[in-house]
């Protein structure tokens, strides 16, 4: 294996490590949520869990992230199955809803923090000039990547889009007769999603977003 080859495996692995736990607990969050909210769905299925056998979807987990690290994005998203939810046996009748639809990208704004701790500690503050050490190096990038790739799935998230979070949350807060007629476009919104990746707006809309983001934390 040449140079070339193992730079881009070591740069998969760096993004790769970040991203199953960011769209594994960010799905675990909704039925950790609803389950507390009455919905015992999640639980029962066996889908209230960490093990991510139980959430790794063919196209979202692997094709999707993997074509964005072979374009060389500067970021990657993905998504996980999503955790089934009985939305009918939630307390709280749409504010149950609201917390749930909230709880992935919270889950992911946490995993933001932590990640962003991490490569503060690793890089010893200082972004611009990273570690000699190359074990600290990498753990820098690695946590840097966390935070990339947990802010991307945080603000996608939230676009109003069902079945997107944002989507859920939106129809949450319409009249019924309105979120009625507006949640009729989750059977098309991952076709919608793909279509922004396609045809490059993904990139343009949060390829400015990542960069605001991290100049204002002073990292290059």
């Amino acid at each position: 294996m040449t140079a070339s080859h193992l730079h881009l495996v070591l740069q998969i692995l760096i993004w790769l490590v970040p991203c199953l736990p960011a769209i594994i607990v960010h799905e675990y969050a909704h039925g950790w949520v609803a389950s507390r909210l009455g919905d015992p769905t999640a639980r029962v299925m066996g889908r209230l869990s960490l093990n991510p056998l139980r959430h790794i979807d063919p196209v979202g987990t692997v094709i999707v992230p993997g074509l964005m690290l072979l374009a060389q994005l500067p970021f990657v998203f993905g998504w996980a199955k999503p955790v089934p939810v009985d939305f009918r046996l939630l307390r709280r009748g749409r504010l149950g809803v609201l917390l749930v639809a909230l709880a992935g990208p919270v889950a992911n704004l946490l995993m933001l923090l932590l990640w962003l701790a991490l490569a503060w500690f690793a890089a010893a503050g200082d972004f611009v000039h990273m570690p000699a050490n190359p074990v600290r190096a990498i753990v820098a990038q690695l946590a840097l990547a966390g935070v990339a790739i947990n802010l991307v799935l945080m603000l996608l998230n939230l676009m109003p889009i069902p079945p997107l979070d944002g989507g859920r949350v939106l129809g949450a807060l319409l009249p019924p007769s309105l979120s009625r007629v507006y949640m009729k476009l989750e059977r098309v919104g991952i076709l919608i999603i793909l279509l922004l990746v396609a045809t490059g707006l993904f990139a343009r809309i949060f390829g400015p977003a990542l960069d605001f983001f991290f100049s204002r934390l002073g990292i290059s």
